[in-house]
């Protein structure tokens, strides 16, 4: 597994990157040899964020954490993704390394059976009409939503833009490749 570990807005000390680098490659046995795991550590304000974004096999496992101690948000963000790929272990088993379920890797699944699995309790149908990015992030904001679904104008696609954590937004566009 190949670490890749950026700062935003910080440099990252050689000791830090020893450190995330030894506790990241611990998730090496769901992965080949060839998986890239992104890091990205910053620091706003007294939250110390580690964002960890593992694409692999046309899947993205994605975890994010924000305490005040960067080696607790580094410990939390690992726990969480192995929490997602422990809980989405099915679906994940016919693209994730062979062997890597076997019985004593589990450290979680007492957790995982606790936890209430969540169901489709309702379904919302509505018109997709065109309108620019501008127009879509002055609905979002009328609705009040997190994230709003809409046909992009210029591209005819169906694209979807929300509100990140940071305050930002995002904007998810298809690619049929």
């Amino acid at each position: 597994m190949r670490v890749i570990i950026a700062g935003k807005g910080m440099e990252v000390s050689d000791y830090l990157k020893e450190m995330v680098t030894k506790k990241v490659t611990k998730l090496q046995r769901y992965f080949g040899d060839e998986t890239e795991a992104h890091i990205t550590m910053s620091i706003q304000k007294s939250r110390h964020i580690v964002e960890v974004t593992i694409p692999f096999d046309g899947v993205v496992l994605r975890g994010e954490e924000a305490t005040g101690d960067m080696y607790a948000s580094i410990d939390g963000v690992l726990r969480k993704l192995e929490k997602q790929i422990h809980k989405h272990r099915t679906a994940l088993k016919k693209r994730l390394h062979e062997g890597a379920f076997l019985k004593d890797n589990y450290e979680y699944i007492n957790e995982l059976e606790e936890e209430k699995i969540p169901t489709i309790v309702r379904t919302k149908r509505f018109v997709v009409k065109p309108m620019d990015l501008e127009e879509a992030q002055m609905q979002m904001e009328l609705l009040g939503h997190q994230f709003f679904v809409f046909k992009n104008a210029k591209t005819n696609d169906v694209n979807v833009l929300y509100k990140r954590l940071d305050g930002d937004l995002g904007l998810i566009e298809p690619d049929y490749d």
